[in-house]
């Protein structure tokens, strides 16, 4: 089997995985049940993992990677700071959307050494990118050119814990949609000057009619 195909085996693996934590919970699904409901021999699973901790830190590794990509894809001197905005914000909700309230538990009980450091490196590519989108958002003078780059980005951040968090809280009474649409309008409002709200208008109809 030649580099690629192991990838692609391992990478199957560890989406097929996903779903079994995600629907029994990371603590109950063992290297067991995974080998047993994927249709894999124990031998052929841990050729890819050498255990479940290890498993744990390469789907993050993996859900890491294609976010960075995502990021990448959508950034560039020419695109529109806000229709950048919007896309990676709409990605970024995509990710919240999946976040099992009972796995991070686990993970955090569990695996604090994997999921830590995994947090913490994702809120820094948040950081860097809403600190990149703010500047070239400036230069375009899409912006307000007065805001602190710093601050607004680490409220960005903090603006996008809250939408799960208050999910958490409010779930018979909110949808997903309903919040973060909520919470990026009030951003896009506190960051645009005129200029850039004239042009948020008339993309926000494409953000709202989005399956966020």
């Amino acid at each position: 089997m030649d580099e690629q195909s192991n990838i692609d085996k391992q990478n199957k693996i560890i989406r097929d995985s996903v779903e079994l934590f995600m629907k029994f919970g990371i603590r109950s699904v063992s290297m067991d049940d995974i080998a047993r409901e994927l249709g894999i021999s124990k031998k052929t699973l841990y050729q890819y993992f050498s255990n479940k901790a290890d498993l744990i830190a390469k789907i993050l590794e993996l859900h890491e990677k294609e976010s960075l990509h995502c990021f990448e894809d959508n950034a560039g001197s020419d695109v529109n700071a806000i229709d950048e905005l919007i896309e990676i914000s709409r990605t970024i909700s995509e990710d919240l959307k999946k976040y099992n309230p009972s796995a991070l538990f686990d993970l955090h009980k569990y695996y604090p050494e994997i999921i830590k450091p995994f947090f913490e490196r994702r809120k820094t590519a948040i950081h860097n990118f809403t600190a990149e989108n703010l500047k070239r958002g400036i230069r375009q003078g899409l912006y307000r050119h007065d805001l602190d780059i710093e601050i607004v980005s680490q409220l960005y951040i903090k603006k996008l814990e809250g939408v799960h968090e208050f999910i958490f809280a409010n779930n018979e009474n909110y949808t997903f949609n309903k919040i973060f649409n909520v919470m990026f309008d009030n951003h896009i409002r506190g960051i645009a000057n005129t200029q850039g709200l004239i042009y948020y208008e008339q993309q926000k109809s494409k953000f709202e009619n989005t399956n966020i």
